[in-house]
């Protein structure tokens, strides 16, 4: 993965497999481990024009765990456009939601929360409580929301992604994975980010719900160490490693970072801080010398060792 002539990205071809084997007495399904050195796949786009700057492994497929979250927001914010659902909804809990475990805000069956501090709870603390809570607020069940997200996929050209739960977590027994790639997630990040109100939620660093009582921090720490950056969605389990979708505003540019299957928080940020900055500083050289300026700052092994 080098820059070549004209600026141009050289594109990798490998895929990474997938094993599962499902056991009857297991109440998950044992997935293999995708999670890697630096990361399974990264990618960094121009935020408006959706142009790849730089790519390793884009397309190989793995775990995108919480980053499926984005698809939660991206079909919410356009159920409200399009009048179907209110931020102010009030959405009474579900026995589903409320026994969905790993990150969460503690739904209790029969509470009621709004829309938009479900939202709230779904991008900042990636409670999977809530991802169930408006998969079925909006969707009418869980399975009629993933239908949902596999449709909006097809629509954005998300030829490799398949989902089969609204909050990416490991499959139950006799279940599939969440799979995605690094250039899918791109692509979503784009259309979430083109949504009117997406980086309110995306960006907001603490919020608190049940009035004042709860308090959620966001998962993604570069919203206080990379300047401009209001997104967008982190993710991990075990065996998907570390993941991020991240964009970032200066200077008029935008960019799009997606790194997945790290298998360190600390790399996977740093990798993404540095995708970020190549896309900028590509940006600026283009404003200096014109679009067939080369910037030869960043070679494939700056990632990969």
């Amino acid at each position: 993965m080098r820059l070549g002539g004209g600026g141009r990205v050289l594109r990798g071809a490998a895929f990474a497999f997938l094993w599962i084997a499902v056991s009857g007495v297991q109440s998950e399904a044992r997935v293999s481990k995708m999670a890697r050195s630096p990361y399974v796949g990264a990618i960094v786009v121009d935020g408006e024009t959706g142009e790849v700057l730089f790519e390793d492994g884009a397309d190989r497929k793995t775990y995108p765990a919480s980053v499926v979250k984005m698809m939660d927001l991206l079909l919410v914010l356009e159920a409200v456009e399009r009048g179907e659902v209110a931020l102010d909804d009030a959405v009474r809990i579900t026995a589903d939601a409320a026994k969905t475990g790993g990150s969460q805000v503690y739904l209790k069956e029969n509470e009621v929360l709004v829309v938009e501090d479900l939202l709230y709870a779904l991008m900042i603390q990636s409670a999977n409580d809530a991802a169930m809570a408006l998969a079925i607020h909006v969707g009418g069940s869980r399975d009629g929301f993933v239908s949902r997200m596999n449709e909006r996929a097809e629509e954005l050209g998300m030829t490799s992604t398949r989902f089969t739960s609204p909050h990416g977590l490991p499959p139950s027994a006799g279940q599939d994975p969440d799979l995605t790639t690094a250039r899918d997630i791109s692509r979503l990040a784009r259309a979430l980010l083109a949504r009117p109100g997406a980086i309110r939620y995306t960006s907001t660093k603490t919020y608190a719900i049940r009035s004042g009582q709860f308090v959620m921090r966001s998962h993604n720490t570069l919203l206080q160490s990379f300047p401009g950056c209001d997104g967008l969605k982190t993710g991990y389990f075990s065996a998907a490693g570390f993941s991020i979708a991240a964009t970032a505003s200066r200077g008029g540019k935008r960019m799009i970072a997606v790194v997945l299957g790290s298998e360190s928080s600390k790399i996977r940020d740093q990798k993404t801080r540095d995708l970020l900055n190549l896309g900028f500083g590509l940006a600026t050289e283009r404003t200096r010398y014109g679009e067939t300026a080369v910037v030869p700052v960043f070679r494939r092994s700056d990632y990969a060792n």
